[in-house]
């Protein structure tokens, strides 16, 4: 009986041992854990273990590799000093037992101390391999670009690849082969002290530091042969061109290579007369050149001369492949290698501004601008005083059986908004969960007439533009949303929710199970908050919504992506959806000029000279869950992670149709490549050294223009529906008359992509002819101040509690004219600010004309035309169709 009493105790406290085991296991490693339920409950657990994997795994290899260079040599070096007994014995008893003790203690303390010591470097060495473990994943799994550089001849793939980690490795080899040649050095010399042998040091000796040193020797060497390739990136020629001109190509990359050689000559010079003693004049005539080579690489004075006397009198003749490789290099970088120009002579139409057809497209002109709808929404449509509309976007919809650009913005939850004793942790974590449905109005209507709705409210009333939405809920958004918990036991009435039944019956497939005492515990360590764990409302039912930011769920889930700070919603018949523009950047593309950008408020500016808009990402507003579809498959980049990560970026051809026709050209993406292509359309390099066609972006009173969508057709593409694109007005640099229209965007189903574009996405230059004058923005804005009836109305309404706001310009192309539209405002000065369209601005041929009506002004301003024209016919010269390449398109708008 005393045997089972005693091995059932055995038992038990085996099994609380083990319980208490798994416990500390489990608060110590709450961050993996949890981490690994988040992914797995998207259907990512095994992306989680890859991730994990590749780094650690290639942080052990570097470890383990290095470990073994250190230890080897450790061990090498106590075993190969020479002694005898005599040495010792001469020493006497006493003595030469004390020193031959030490010196047995060097050469096998492998164990003790060469063991920890050679972990210890390789530690230190192999961080920063673990710090840049993404770099080393491309120069694994990177493939092949498929376009070589214009110096050296390598695939580009090499340097946005294999460069950067080959200059990791070479540093950390030199810090090793430095450490390890200075310790080997040292270890030899105190073995060969406590041994006080007056003779030579042993052969082997001599032979490990002999290699050590030509090791060394080759890294340096190495070193040397990397920094051929950093001329590809100097910026000692800016303004003028980026990259190697002249004197880097026949000046510093001689010096390069006689560099290398001089180096290798003298170490091995070096050591020939250190084992042979012949050879000193040389090895060091071979050791003075290589000081030189070093010495005139910082000496400026050569390189002037040459930039002076041989380069500055001829600056295109000598410069001009080097430029024309800078020019080419930026574009095939930036993608703007296939843009379709048109060059247009300017004119007014002969009679109408606006054929018949394009008139009954004027439900497409935006002259709502979205910045302003911000307060429309958040006072007409906030409802609740926990809802907030984040962000206003634009987009286009079929409605009532045609293409209808519209705005459009997601009902969000923002706790904040809540009275002070309202934001507690029951009500910011279990009640106020989610934001529900979304608003749509359409982006063009009259002034002085009250907001049209195409869905709005709480129950999501309709003007039988939208269906009914199944699942409206928003638990993921843009709102800085804290963890939520749901469904739970609080039974909560007047906070909507798809679920009828209960505010909080979620049924989403989202969100992490909390299904036992143990998980509680984790999830409440894991969050910091002790509340969770002592709440009695969570049940074994709920689960726990977190990274429901959706910009920050998506970088926590693929960090090495960038993405647009501006995503958008689809409303879709069953839930409504985000999507996010995601971008593949690098730094290390040769010869393009280097941009900087901040994708998102909160990060720091990168570096890059190179980006694609690679990826495009879906999440479910509803349960957040997360798709990734390839946007762009010939970028390289995007192709290395699909081989590191198979199965987690899919093919395009996969996006549900719904979603994919409101997909986009982001602005991010167009913004960044039309800085560059400002200078970088004159392609010829005499054209690009003068610099005299140089753009910028268009201004209003010291404001740059913004990129706004405009829904237009584009003929010329074998389609006959209207296509979402991207509208950008440039100048001439210090003026401001219109010099270009930069058109991007993802062209109709019908649309023919030209040769190396996917998806039909692309960009038109709408290029207006040099020799004729045609009014930008600014110089528009001046006329409408100018105009003496329209300054006379908005001085009246600027007054009396009221302030007038003018909206953006829109730019809009009429054959060979340009029409500009710009709303009017009014709001209050006291009360609720709730900005009101009163007026629409239209000019063209400087003429202005304002009216409450979009399609009256067209009619007044036609009116105003034909008397100009008849009272001035020399002056204005009548528009004919533009004259398209054969390949491209013409353009009309809306």
């Amino acid at each position: 009986m005393k045997n089972w009493k005693r091995l059932l105790i055995i038992i038990l406290l085996a099994v609380l041992g083990l319980a208490v085991l798994l416990l500390g296991a489990g608060v110590l490693f709450t961050d993996l854990i949890v981490d690994f339920w988040w992914h797995s409950e998207m259907g990512l657990g095994g992306f989680f273990w890859l991730k994990l994997l590749y780094r650690y795994i290639l942080f052990g290899v570097v470890t383990a590799f290095f470990f073994l260079i250190f230890f080897l040599n450790f061990w090498a070096a106590s075993r190969y000093l020479g002694t005898d007994a005599d040495s010792f014995a001469r020493l006497g008893r006493a003595e030469g037992s004390r020193r031959e003790q030490l010196l047995h203690l060097f050469q096998t303390g492998s164990m003790k101390v060469y063991v920890p010591l050679s972990l210890i470097l390789a530690i230190v060495i192999a961080i920063p391999f673990y710090k840049d473990w993404h770099a080393a994943l491309l120069f694994i799994f990177g493939p092949a670009a498929g376009a070589k550089d214009f110096v050296f001849g390598q695939d580009i793939s090499f340097f946005l690849f294999s460069y950067p980690v080959f200059q990791l490795i070479q540093r950390e080899m030199l810090i090793a082969a430095v450490i390890l040649a200075i310790a080997i050095a040292l270890l030899y010399w105190i073995e060969h002290r406590i041994a006080e042998q007056g003779k030579e040091w042993a052969r082997g000796a001599r032979v490990h530091l002999s290699g050590l040193v030509i090791v060394t020797a080759l890294i340096v060497a190495w070193g040397f042969m990397l920094d051929r390739y950093q001329l590809l990136y100097t910026e000692a020629h800016e303004p003028q061109f980026f990259g190697p001109g002249f004197v880097e190509i026949y000046y510093h990359l001689p010096i390069i290579w006689l560099s290398i050689i001089s180096l290798i000559g003298t170490v091995l010079a070096g050591l020939w007369f250190i084992h042979r003693r012949q050879g000193l004049l040389f090895a060091l005539t071979l050791g003075l050149v290589f000081l030189a080579t070093l010495g005139v690489r910082y000496v400026a004075a050569i390189p002037a001369a040459i930039d002076r006397f041989v380069v500055k009198p001829n600056p295109v003749k000598t410069e001009r492949q080097y430029m024309k490789n800078n020019i080419d290099s930026t574009l095939a970088a930036y993608d703007l290698t296939h843009i379709t120009n048109l060059d247009i002579i300017p004119g007014l139409p002969d009679e109408d501004v606006l054929d018949p057809e394009l008139r009954t497209h004027l439900y497409n002109i935006p002259v709502w601008d979205p910045e302003f709808l911000d307060d429309v929404y958040q006072q007409l449509q906030g409802i609740r005083p926990y809802y907030h509309f984040t962000d206003v976007d634009t987009d286009r919809y079929m409605i009532n059986g045609r293409l209808e650009q519209v705005n459009l913005a997601a009902r969000e939850t923002n706790i904040s908004l809540l009275p002070p004793a309202a934001q507690n942790w029951e009500n910011t974590h279990l009640r106020y969960t989610h934001g529900y449905g979304a608003v749509v109005t359409p982006a063009a209507q009259d002034g002085q007439t009250p907001m049209h709705w195409y869905l709005q409210d709480l129950t999501m009333q309709t003007s039988n533009a939208f269906n009914a939405v199944e699942r409206p809920d928003i638990y993921y958004g843009e709102e800085n949303l804290s963890y939520a918990i749901v469904p739970n036991k609080l039974e909560i009435v007047g906070i909507p929710s798809a679920d009828e039944a209960s505010s909080f019956n979620y049924t989403g497939s989202g969100g992490v199970p909390i299904s036992s005492l143990f998980r509680k515990l984790l999830f409440a360590l894991y969050f910091r908050d002790e509340k969770l764990f002592f709440s009695v409302n969570i049940t074994g039912e709920s689960k726990a919504l977190f990274h429901r930011n959706i910009v920050d769920r998506v970088r926590t889930l693929t960090p090495f992506l960038n993405f647009s700070h501006d995503p958008y919603i689809v409303i879709t018949p069953k839930r409504i959806f985000w999507i996010i523009d995601a971008y593949t950047i690098s730094d290390w593309y040769p010869v393009s000029k280097r941009s900087t950008v901040r994708f998102n408020r909160d990060e720091d500016e990168q570096q890059f000279n190179y980006i694609r808009n690679s990826v495009k990402v879906v999440i479910d507003a509803f349960d957040g869950h997360v798709d990734y579809y390839v946007n762009d498959t010939s970028d390289p980049i995007i192709r290395g992670y699909r081989n590191a990560y198979p199965g987690i970026f899919k093919d395009m051809d996969t996006l549900p149709p719904l979603l994919k026709e409101h997909l986009r050209y982001p602005k991010d993406m167009f913004v960044n490549q039309m800085k560059i292509y400002a200078r970088y359309h004159q392609q010829e390099p005499e054209l690009f050294y003068e610099q005299a066609e140089t753009w910028e972006f268009a201004k209003v009173n010291d404001a740059i223009v913004k990129p706004y969508f405009l829904t237009t057709k584009l003929e010329g593409y074998q389609s006959d529906r209207q296509n979402f694109v991207l509208l950008n007005p440039m100048t001439p640099v210090g003026r401001s008359n219109l010099s270009v229209l930069a058109v991007a965007g993802r062209f109709g189903p019908g649309a023919q992509p030209q040769p190396g574009q996917t998806n039909g996405k692309q960009i038109i230059m709408y290029r207006f002819s040099r020799e004729s004058q045609v009014e930008g923005p600014a110089q528009v804005s001046a006329l409408i101040d100018q105009d003496p009836e329209i300054a006379r109305q908005l001085t009246l309404w600027d007054q009396r509690g009221s302030r007038v706001l003018r909206g953006r310009i829109i730019v809009l192309p009429v054959g060979r004219s340009v029409l500009y539209v710009q709303p009017v405002y009014i709001v209050s000065t006291s009360g609720t600010r709730i900005p009101e369209l009163q007026r629409i601005i239209l000019s063209m041929g400087n003429v202005v004309v304002m009216n409450a009506s979009l399609e009256e002004g067209i009619v007044e301003l036609e009116k105003r035309l034909k008397v100009m024209r008849e009272s001035s016919p020399g002056r204005l010269p009548a528009a004919k169709k533009p004259v398209a390449p054969a390949s491209g398109p013409s353009f009309s708008p809306m």
